[in-house]
């Protein structure tokens, strides 16, 4: 965690600094690789260091936090300067190297109760290992492949959808603005009663739960004619958008074995094939159909979500599968005792 952070300070001061396109290119791509280093990192070690109990208010507030920033991100940068500074990147940059400066006084000072390396007589794991065990986890790999189309659906928020206002209204891109800003404050009201409510269920059905949302406000898509409704429709979507990703997290924190937990965390980033798919597939139903035609480009969008559902309803059955062994297990481990 602390090299992605210290490598993260550097990359927005790279941007800072950058003057040519393919700069911007090879930074963006370092950027994702610090991303897809921390995050897996972070979500196992709140998984390490936080109570089972407690464990879905942490996800919760993390993905709160995450929602603040992107709202506070944005408004922050048009304040600090133009396009044409670098202000903003440097401004970033600090507020990554004292998050980093911050999380190495918290290592040092709780280190007792972080669990580095392995204990005595534990053979180290080994990275190869940990990927076999996650792609042969017959829990895992179901959610994996759901989820890539529950991805898929979330990605169209931010590439079909925006194109298709554009195309559509007379100030369409004023409208998308608003529904993003209804979003993210609707992802901050309704995120705890939300997670709450779910968290009386199994993780798997708030996945299935989401993915439906999504579905049907991507549907909906197609049969609205006013900006107003459009922001109504923005509700239903970002209660999928809080099912899906609040649980997620749960979810993997439930299946994978705790010396797994950060390869668990980091192969279910692969479900973000679902964001490059998105744009593609939308963009080819715009300029197929343009949009005179709604409903012939978002019916095959919404179609192409609910596909991950069967995956959602596999790992459901498998994992209940797995309980019921376990607990079974647990029971004959009792009558031995008790014996």
């Amino acid at each position: 965690m602390l090299v992605s952070i210290a490598s993260w300070a550097l990359v927005f001061v790279a941007f800072a600094l950058a003057e040519v396109a393919w700069a911007f290119f090879v930074i963006n791509a370092l950027n994702g690789l610090c991303r897809s280093l921390f995050e897996p990192t972070s979500r196992a070690l709140l998984s390490d260091v936080t109570p089972k109990e407690k464990r879905l208010l942490i996800y919760n507030m993390r993905y709160a936090a995450i929602n603040v920033g992107v709202v506070a991100g944005p408004l922050l940068g048009l304040m600090l300067g133009s396009a044409s500074s670098g202000t903003p990147f440097m401004v970033a940059a600090g507020v990554y190297a004292l998050y980093g400066v911050l999380l190495l006084i918290q290592f040092a000072r709780y280190a007792s109760d972080l669990r580095t390396g392995t204990t005595a007589g534990e053979a180290p794991l080994r990275m190869g290992e940990a990927f076999r065990t996650a792609s042969r986890d017959p829990v895992f790999m179901p959610i994996l492949l759901g989820t890539v189309f529950c991805v898929m659906g979330y990605a169209h928020s931010n590439s079909t959808m925006p194109q298709f206002l554009s195309l559509s209204f007379e100030e369409g891109t004023r409208w998308f603005t608003y529904m993003l800003t209804v979003n993210a404050v609707c992802v901050l009201v309704f995120q705890y009663p939300l997670v709450r409510l779910a968290s009386r269920f199994s993780p798997v059905n708030s996945l299935i739960a989401g993915n439906i949302c999504i579905a049907v406000s991507l549907l909906l898509c197609g049969m609205l004619n006013s900006g107003w409704l459009f922001i109504l429709d923005m509700v239903l979507f970002t209660v999928g958008e809080v099912l899906l990703f609040t649980m997620l997290d749960v979810l993997i924190d439930q299946i994978a074995d705790a010396q797994y937990k950060g390869t668990y965390f980091g192969t279910i980033g692969f479900n973000n094939l679902g964001s490059v798919l998105a744009p593609l597939f939308g963009g080819w139903l715009l300029d197929t159909y343009g949009q005179t035609a709604p409903l012939a480009v978002f019916v095959p969008v919404a179609l192409s979500v609910v596909i991950g559902i069967p995956f959602l309803l596999v790992a459901r059955r498998r994992l209940a599968q797995r309980t019921a062994r376990i607990a079974a297990r647990g029971g004959e481990s009792v009558q031995q005792l008790s014996s």
